[in-house]
């Protein structure tokens, strides 16, 4: 117990949220004895897998998991959008979020928030206590306010994010030790803060875990050369997280979640070429480079994970598609998905979402017209060039999952059945008895 606790004495219940981005539950439940932490979280409180959001990337999940809504809601479907009416691409950022995050909400009911790493969140916002902003920032210097929390992290070296690069190198030793470093720093600042105890909700996510899983999980499930090293870096992981728990004070209750789960990858599949190939997709240039290389004569293009667009009359600046066949395009656009087999003759998509299932708001005006949901093997591409091929394999061989998404809440009475990331926001909130209208989210308190 702190000091700022000792002196408080408001008797305000706490929130303490720890993200783990990317980490399947079935890789923490089925090891407990090499994840001794996450099975005490388990066996003392609630745990299970929840369901991620439709995509189920980080750009679009974490928007999603913060504020208790759906894309259409947030504004933001991925890592890229498109601009209402045009071509025009942009990479969503924290201002493009459009529905209040769960610390606005708290900061609102004169609670105070320390938010730290958080995927989509620069430049960090300054109605908050503290806010180091995540994934997608251009470095430490512009991503914390205020100025004293960028001196104390520059003192210990953390940094926003691993150098990916690393990973792609055929000797992983450098990214794992990249990695840890990382992680190390992240552990340091998250323990700091929490031991200054006075905040009512502390919102931390380590993003490394989704690094590491991109380039090493194929190892853990498979047994690879760097089995023992994935496997170490969790370990690690695991000691972190029961040092926080420790640390907490008894008005706290430690909430553990990822965004989305991760399984092995085989495949990366290019839809745009794969369209190409079908002749629904052309381009103006012999060399594209872009969305607005795209041709008139385009049916639909695609962007990732899995994003199909109708390139329809009226919305898309050289639609060809007329709104009378909007639907006719659209079905035989998803039967093909559902039909599509890879090189090891395996079907390549599990589902495919319309977007009329998913997303409803304010802002679905840019929402995909479908979404295909891997089968698990298969990594979703889009991409403009011309001369990619179909399948293909990388330097990653770990991809993102719809299933088997984490939950671990510090509380025996949680109810996790049929639970998805939309319900995590108004659980916090309910933990710490700051009033909402259950309407304002598409999930419900799991207490």
């Amino acid at each position: 117990m702190g000091l700022f606790d000792r002196l408080r004495g408001d008797g305000d219940p706490r929130v303490a949220f720890v993200g783990i981005d990317g980490v399947p539950y079935s890789l923490l439940s089925d090891n407990p004895e090499l994840f001794p932490n996450f099975a005490a979280l388990a066996d003392e409180g609630t745990a299970g897998e929840i369901s991620s959001i439709v995509p189920p990337e980080s750009s679009a999940c974490w928007p999603s998991l913060t504020t208790g809504v759906n894309p259409g809601e947030t504004g933001v479907y991925g890592f890229q959008d498109r601009e209402v009416g045009t071509y025009e691409t942009y990479v969503p950022m924290g201002r493009e979020v459009q529905a209040p995050r769960v610390w606005d909400r708290v900061e609102e009911a004169n609670r105070r928030a320390t938010v730290m790493n958080v995927p989509v969140t620069f430049p960090p916002q300054r109605d908050v206590q503290r806010m180091v902003s995540g994934f997608l920032s251009p470095g430490l210097e512009k991503a914390a306010y205020p100025d004293d929390v960028r001196e104390y992290l520059d003192s210990i070296g953390y940094r926003i994010d691993v150098d990916p690069k690393l990973g792609h190198e055929e000797d992983k030793t450098d990214f794992v030790e990249d990695a840890h470093a990382t992680l190390d720093a992240r552990f340091e600042a998250f323990e700091h803060y929490v031991e200054e105890d006075d905040w009512d909700l502390f919102f931390g996510v380590f993003m490394t875990t989704d690094r590491v899983n991109h380039f090493l999980f194929k190892d853990y499930e498979r047994d690879g050369e760097y089995k023992e090293a994935f496997l170490e870096f969790y370990r690690k992981v695991d000691e972190y997280v029961g040092r926080l728990r420790e640390a907490l004070a008894d008005d706290v209750t430690l909430i553990v979640a990822s965004d989305h789960g991760f399984t092995s990858l085989d495949y990366e599949v290019h839809f745009n070429e794969w369209l190409r190939e079908q002749g629904w997709l052309s381009f103006r240039t012999d060399d594209p480079e872009e969305l607005d290389d795209v041709a008139d004569e385009t049916t639909a293009y695609s962007f990732i994970p899995g994003r199909f667009y109708v390139n329809l009359e009226g919305r898309e600046p050289r639609g060809t598609v007329p709104e009378a066949e909007y639907d006719d395009v659209r079905d035989e656009l998803k039967a093909m998905l559902e039909t599509l087999e890879g090189p090891d003759g395996r079907q390549v998509v599990d589902r495919v979402v319309e977007k009329e299932e998913v997303f409803r708001g304010d802002h679905d005006e840019i929402a995909p017209d479908l979404v295909a949901i891997p089968t698990k093997g298969f990594d979703f591409k889009a991409g403009f060039r011309a001369d990619s091929e179909v399948f293909a394999t990388g330097p990653r061989n770990g991809m993102h999952s719809f299933d088997d998404t984490a939950l671990f809440v510090d509380d025996p009475d949680a109810t996790l059945d049929g639970a998805d990331l939309y319900d995590i926001a108004p659980t916090i909130l309910d933990l710490m008895d700051v009033e909402y209208k259950r309407g304002e989210f598409d999930g419900a308190s799991l207490v």
